[in-house]
């Protein structure tokens, strides 16, 4: 019985598994944005969201825990450098996925996984406006 099991198996061994979430979760630090099916992006987002919580101690330890989970040196710098300090002051939720519909092959539901806040651009914490000043008409 599947009693409290969360993660499914994806018809992959488990190491095979494991290399699927580590590329999914690497790729969506470097790229910050992927395109996958509806199951896999509900995977990836638990894992992503623990890496960054990890990311988020700074410890040399951490960093080596994460660089054991990603597949690329440049994914964990990319992490540490831009995804951490991007959420700052953020307690969860790192995360979104927006689905695109069904891809036409086998019909899976399609989706999009994205960081809420995108690393390296900044964003203003409220929108300026700018007066503008209207001549007296004389």
């Amino acid at each position: 019985m599947r009693h409290r099991v969360i993660a499914k198996k994806f018809g992959r061994s488990t190491s095979h598994r494991k290399a699927l979430m580590s590329s999914l979760v690497t790729n969506l630090i470097l790229e910050s944005s992927i395109k996958t099916t509806l199951a896999k992006a509900k995977q990836a987002r638990r894992d992503a969201e623990k890496i960054v919580t990890l990311a988020r101690k700074g410890t040399l330890a951490s960093r080596r825990l994460a660089a054991a989970r990603l597949q690329q040196p440049k994914a964990v710098q990319k992490l540490f450098d831009s995804v951490v300090p991007s959420m700052e002051g953020r307690p969860g939720g790192y995360t979104r996925i927006v689905k695109t519909g069904r891809r036409r092959g086998d019909a899976a539901e399609m989706c999009i996984l994205q960081w809420v806040v995108i690393p390296g651009v900044a964003v203003d914490a409220a929108p300026v406006k700018v007066a503008v000043e209207k001549k007296a008409e004389a």
